[in-house]
């Protein structure tokens, strides 16, 4: 499968281009960007790999599918060409700002007969595998609770304006992590922490409790200001508790210079001094690590290309995701709950 990348920032340079290249039944083949560092990066990590100065000159060239990896505010109207080009679509989330404007590229890409999935490969991480394992044992008995949070120290990172803000960046992850874990969400209720600086005034931080259609309740949070990094994983149940504070095991070992092809089978696993505690009544256990391995979400996008499994995360499913999103701003802007059934 011929595949183009649409961007080489930090996101497609760290988070896609190694994973690409590390996954089975795909071929990275050409790359979109027009900036001089950035080629030159390109040819450092990828000598001979084509650069090409806009998404039509790659459609041109002949590829079987795209990701778009540009800022938010580039990604519709990439897509859409895309699209239009006739080939598989990976979107970086938030694939669209909001619900709405994710149904109509959705609509798009069902009317042109592609496959659109959209970059949620946190879904992939190693600690949020493991603990799909503890729950799928039943581990902890009957479930009641989930917490989520990541915390970063990255406030460079932060992208204001009105396609910005963590919400919708580090939230799309948490948020698409317990929609995938536990179902379709009934309730929102949302908090968000807000900045002004010059690009507008910017949800910097965040802590939503969700109500899932089963009855578990889950919360997620994050900040980016606070000068805090720390991820950490809470399951309650009738039976016990997982509680895991591991790291962003697979993007440390990325900037640590490793990469995911040259390490194969033995990528992505936590640190056992980082395993998460499994407390019951017969006392505390250490839970193995599950692979973290995002080069799995490619393998899968050009295996469903084949025919031959399902598409990792198509766009209705993300769409499902930035319906929470959408919800919770709604919440924390006039301070209540929000039912998803509301229309």
């Amino acid at each position: 499968m011929r595949h183009g990348l649409v961007g080489y920032g930090f996101g497609g340079r760290s988070f896609h281009a190694p994973y690409i290249e590390a996954a089975p039944g795909i071929e990275l083949v050409g790359v979109v960007t027009r900036s001089p560092d950035r080629r030159a990066q390109l040819a450092q990590d990828y000598p001979g790999m084509p650069a090409y100065d806009s998404l039509g000159d790659l459609l041109a060239a002949g590829v079987d599918s795209v990701t778009i990896t540009t800022p938010p505010a580039t990604r519709r109207a990439l897509v859409l060409e895309a699209i239009a080009g006739g080939v598989h679509v990976v979107a970086d989330k938030p694939f669209a700002p909001t619900a709405d404007g994710g149904r109509e590229l959705v609509a798009a890409a069902r009317a042109a007969g592609v496959g659109l999935n959209v970059y949620q490969n946190r879904r992939f991480d190693a600690d949020i595998r493991t603990l799909a394992g503890v729950l799928a044992r039943g581990d902890v008995g009957e479930l009641w609770r989930v917490e989520n949070r990541f915390d970063l120290d990255a406030p460079g990172t932060l992208e204001a304006g009105p396609h910005g803000g963590l919400l919708r960046d580090i939230g799309a992850h948490l948020g698409d992590q317990l929609l995938w874990l536990l179902g379709p969400v009934t309730a929102v209720y949302a908090e968000l922490d807000w900045v002004d600086g010059p690009g507008g005034r910017t949800d910097a931080g965040f802590a939503l409790s969700l109500t899932h259609a089963s009855g578990v309740r889950s919360r997620a949070s994050a900040s980016k200001l606070n000068r805090n990094v720390e991820r950490e994983l809470r399951a309650y149940g009738s039976a016990g508790s997982y509680i895991a504070s591991g790291t962003d095991v697979q993007t440390e070992a990325l900037l640590g210079g490793r990469r995911p092809a040259a390490e194969g089978a033995a990528w992505g696993y936590e640190d056992e001094a980082r395993w998460g505690r499994l407390s019951t009544a017969a006392g505390v256990v250490r839970v193995p690590s599950e692979r973290g391995a995002y080069q799995d979400y490619y393998a899968q996008f050009a295996a469903a290309a084949r025919g031959e499994a399902a598409w990792p995360v198509p766009g209705e499913e993300a769409v499902r995701t930035l319906e929470v999103l959408d919800a919770a701003r709604v919440s924390a802007l006039e301070g209540r709950v929000v039912r998803l059934d509301e229309g």
